[in-house]
């Protein structure tokens, strides 16, 4: 069976490439990441969506990104936009994919994995540089130059399933895969319940995906003030 290691971030677009690789007959290793983020519950729908989505095995990595900051999501001076902003928002994290990527691709090779999966989409998304189809191309070229694998001929091939996907079209796919998507956080600012604020650009896209779609939104939201 060949293995893969799937990026998990509890959210709905990893989840639905977790049940994409596993449909396709990958054992796959679920890796997530704390990395200073503004909340714990995304890494506990990981820890659901890694169990339920049949990963063979899931590791949580601490990396303390807010040590340099720089993001709304790991700096809790900056507040969470909850309009839509001109370029690239304040909540992109600073060459966060990339790490991410690079920790992967280690533990990829130690596996004798030979397919790192991420669910970066450059459609319906928050224009990040980092998700690009651009960036994945580089990024696989660099793990083949970068690596004892590489190296010696037998590569790594870095997948983005959902790169060219609408929202609602990686929500219908989901469905189509059994993914329940309640289990999954999204939000930038969710609660210590993992209940969505309804208001940042997470929230918004995945609304939008889920009305897009024609599927009820089983997202669970904080109440709103009067």
């Amino acid at each position: 069976m060949r293995k893969a290691v799937v990026l998990v971030s509890g959210g709905l677009d990893s989840a639905t490439v977790l049940a994409m690789a596993c449909a396709q007959g990958y054992a796959c290793y679920a890796l997530s990441f704390d990395y200073g983020q503004r909340h714990s519950a995304e890494l506990e729908a990981a820890g659901r969506v890694a169990r339920v989505g049949g990963a063979v095995e899931h590791r949580v990595i601490r990396l303390d990104l807010s040590a340099i900051g720089g993001s709304a999501l790991t700096d809790a001076a900056i507040a969470v936009p909850e309009t839509p902003e001109e370029g690239i928002p304040v909540t992109y994290v600073p060459a966060r994919n990339t790490v991410f990527l690079s920790v992967a691709l280690g533990w990829a090779e130690v596996l004798d994995a030979r397919d790192i999966f991420i669910g970066v989409n450059a459609v319906d998304y928050s224009g990040y540089p980092d998700c690009r189809p651009a960036f994945v191309e580089a990024f696989e070229r660099l793990a083949n130059l970068a690596t004892k694998v590489g190296v010696e001929g037998d590569g790594f091939k870095v997948q983005a399933p959902l790169i060219e996907l609408t929202k609602a079209e990686i929500i219908r796919r989901g469905v189509e895969l059994g993914v329940d998507y309640a289990q999954t956080v999204t939000c930038y600012q969710a609660d210590a319940e993992g209940r969505a604020c309804g208001r940042c650009d997470a929230c918004r896209l995945r609304a939008q995906g889920f009305a897009g779609a024609g599927i009820a939104d089983p997202t669970r939201y904080q109440p709103q003030a009067e």
